[in-house]
């Protein structure tokens, strides 16, 4: 798929909601292009991404839930059989299988939002463009997860494989269901540990080691016929990012954009590559939501815009690959404080595509 938005919106994933149904409402009266399915983190620990995204491990009895926890057990006396059994269903999936690729779908109760979604698509899509999705990061679980003796996943090499490999092919599996309404399908991989790169307590990590993760899920995106983008909500070396084959960087223009800056040569590569710019633009903090106003916020994107064609990126590029989004997701946030947020975000949208802003 070649994506040019113009200026389209979309919302980033988590909503303030129990019920899906209050959820789609909102995103239908303000994300018509770009719905996307809601995550409903009020519901509680059925919404973590163990239960989400990571089933298929405890299913495969890798990761073990326990007293609330979630931990590898690599000392298990079946742990190598298990190993065994998962990479055969792994392949299976990655070479098309589709029962073997619906083992790493969503369990039913953990993700009514999106099953909710499906059930609205298959109604009709009304003027979507496109229908987004979203998977956490895998550098965001290996750094949550750890083994049996208190280690962070990410630093053994097998059990981040085990997380990567994991996540690359729910986010096939969701590519494939939410592509086959015709609009086609955009999965946002939700990255914020990215902003880890560089710091001191984190010098293992490598930008390889980045790149190469999500990359594998990107590609699997890509293999299952959809767009692939990042979100991550902090500063980091935007240039990992740029120098990956994705559609999509979503940032949170609000608070960093200063941090996209040194970068600009990087994202100008990038915009000729096909690559887009989702402009986490609303701020989903309560007293900065409070404060802000479309006005006020355009005038911010206009200056924003202007500090990048100084540095050699055309207006009409950073209008043709603009997407607009809040900063982050409202799922913590109170019903009042996201709907002021989704519409700021709808009216932005609006006034840059109708020509009247920036």
């Amino acid at each position: 798929m070649r994506f040019e938005p113009e200026g389209l919106a979309t919302g980033i994933g988590s909503m303030p909601y129990t019920e899906a149904a209050d959820a789609l409402l909102m995103i239908k009266k303000y994300l018509p292009f770009i719905p996307n399915w809601p995550q409903l983190p009020q519901r509680g620990s059925r919404e973590h991404f163990v239960s989400q995204y990571l089933k298929p491990l405890v299913a495969a009895g890798l990761l073990i839930e326990e007293g609330g926890k979630a931990y590898f057990d690599t000392t298990r006396e079946d742990w190598t059989d298990n190993l065994t059994e998962f990479y055969s269903i792994y392949l299976s999936a990655e070479e098309g299988d589709q029962s073997a690729l619906k083992y790493f779908s969503f369990p039913e109760d953990s993700a009514p939002g999106f099953y909710a979604f499906m059930d609205e698509m298959a109604k009709g899509t009304g003027e979507a463009v496109v229908l987004k999705g979203q998977v956490v990061g895998p550098l965001s679980v290996s750094f949550q997860v750890k083994d049996e003796k208190g280690r962070f996943a990410y630093y053994d090499d097998c059990l981040r494989d085990l997380v990567v490999k994991t996540l690359a092919m729910h986010a096939a599996w969701q590519a494939g269901e939410l592509g086959r309404f015709g609009p086609g399908a955009m999965i946002f991989i939700d990255e914020p540990a990215a902003g880890v790169y560089g710091q001191s307590g984190f010098i293992t990590v490598t930008r390889e080691m980045i790149k190469e993760d999500i990359g594998a899920i990107a590609g699997a995106v890509h293999s299952a016929g959809g767009l692939a983008g990042v979100h991550c909500c902090d500063a980091m070396d935007w240039s990992i990012l740029f120098e990956l084959d994705l559609d999509v960087v979503s940032f949170d223009s609000y608070n960093y954009f200063s941090s996209l800056v040194p970068f600009a040569a990087s994202l100008k590569t990038f915009f000729g590559n096909g690559g887009s710019l989702a402009w986490g633009l609303v701020p989903t903090t309560h007293n900065r939501a409070v404060a802000e106003d479309g006005d006020s916020l355009l005038k911010i994107l206009e200056g924003q815009w202007n500090e990048l064609s100084g540095r050699g990126i055309p207006r009409d590029v950073l209008f043709k690959r603009c997407l607009v989004t809040p900063a982050c997701g409202t799922g913590l946030l109170d019903r009042v404080q996201a709907e002021r947020i989704f519409q700021l975000t709808a009216q932005i949208s609006e006034t840059l595509r109708s020509g009247k802003g920036c």
